[in-house]
């Protein structure tokens, strides 16, 4: 899921830079893959990592002629790079590790009309 959320939002970011830019996209494909230990993820092994570990993306475009009639070089190809890089929400927030907090709440039983809850907190 989180590979297919990257995937989208950078796609989309790419395309949006791309128009911005006044860089034809014809067609492309956004391929990514991650490396993942399914022992950490099932519980199978407490020492083996849980999640991905290294996050691989990439992009194969293929470009028509600008409005000038000339052809996308290595520097609008650059620009494009860093600035689709820059923009994609997913990207930055895998990158930039943002703090998250987690709070998850449990109803206990009624005892003389008072519900009694439980709350596990985490803040990463």
């Amino acid at each position: 899921m989180l590979l297919d959320a990257l995937v989208a939002c950078s796609g989309v970011t790419l395309k949006a830079v791309a128009t911005a830019l006044g860089l034809p996209v014809q067609s492309g494909t956004v391929t990514a893959e991650g490396d993942l230990d399914f022992k950490g993820t099932m519980g199978v092994d407490r020492n083996a990592p849980v999640g991905l570990t290294g996050i691989r993306l990439q992009f194969d475009i293929k470009f028509g002629e600008k409005e000038d009639g000339s052809e996308v070089n290595e520097n609008d190809l650059e620009k494009l790079g860093k600035l689709t890089e820059r923009y994609c929400v997913v990207l930055q927030t895998l990158v930039k590790k943002p703090t998250i907090g987690v709070v998850m709440i449990g109803g206990g039983k009624q005892e003389d009309g008072i519900e009694r809850e439980i709350m596990h907190c985490s803040k990463y």
